[in-house]
């Protein structure tokens, strides 16, 4: 059995392109910035980054295109695909190995991948209109004894 997947979170390197193939299908390609941390023999902080080409495509190539930018956070699944071509200036073969992307989930707004302030959004969430009251919970102000939960 053999296992081709690749699971990817990181920062748009630039804004998503948008394109159609000849059929009508929606096709969008952009980049994404992974990096890695680590401390070498003598103790000191090492950073690396990698730079990932991914390509979505239909209804869900025309939402990245619509709600993503440079700079966006992204987790991408997918699979790993190499493609080749012939160069029409200097003929020689071309190849490019990208992500096919199978689920996209938007990251935390604002692009931030250290934030505590939640997890992974599907959509962008709607500011409240001015002028309104935004719902909230209101908590008790005492504490709870954790022998009066009856499980």
């Amino acid at each position: 059995m053999y296992l081709n997947k690749a699971i990817v979170i990181g920062n748009l390197t630039r804004d998503p392109e948008l394109r159609s193939l000849p059929s009508g299908i929606k096709v969008c390609s952009f980049s994404l910035a992974t990096n890695r941390v680590w401390k070498d023999k003598n103790g000191a902080k090492q950073e690396s980054a990698d730079y990932h080409n991914v390509v979505v495509f239909g209804r869900q190539a025309e939402t990245v295109a619509q709600y993503m930018k440079k700079g966006s956070s992204m987790l991408v699944e997918g699979r790993m695909q190499t493609r080749s071509w012939d160069d029409k200036t200097s003929g020689e073969k071309k190849y490019r190995t990208e992500i096919v992307a199978d689920r996209t989930q938007f990251g935390p707004k604002g692009g931030s991948t250290g934030s505590s302030s939640g997890g992974a959004v599907n959509t962008p969430s709607k500011a409240p209109e001015s002028g309104g009251e935004m719902d909230t919970i209101e908590y008790p102000e005492e504490d709870i004894n954790p022998e009066d939960i009856p499980f």
